[in-house]
């Protein structure tokens, strides 16, 4: 009988403490999660144009520098190297493995501006 008195007094002590813990740090920890919400980066049109993408759309005649662009290969590159990156990029754009026709288009016409 006295061990389940004293078990649960210790019951009662731990919530007591645990409790007071609680509403203790509750007011700092609403403080920092709104800090947190706060420092959450909104997407709005500032951010975006930041973006690692090229902005525009393809010239009405390709130009060399154009080329380059769609291969990512620089306008002085080899005949050889023209090839290599044209090969790796149609593996993977290629229409008949998913890819578009209009950019596997686009890739043929950039390897023959080059290739010249």
């Amino acid at each position: 009988m006295a061990s389940s008195v004293i078990l649960v007094g210790l019951g009662l002590a731990t919530v007591g403490f645990g409790a007071r813990f609680v509403l203790r740090t509750m007011p700092t920890l609403g403080k920092k999660m709104a800090e947190a919400v706060n420092g959450i980066p909104k997407l709005d049109g500032k951010s975006l144009v930041n973006s690692k993408y090229y902005k525009g759309g393809f010239e009405p005649k390709m130009t060399k520098r154009e080329a380059s662009l769609i291969l990512n290969i620089s306008p002085n590159a080899s005949s050889l190297k023209v090839k290599a990156t044209y090969k790796k990029m149609m593996l993977v754009n290629h229409p008949d493995r998913g890819g578009s026709p209009y950019i596997s288009a686009k890739l043929s016409e950039a390897k023959n501006l080059l290739d010249k």
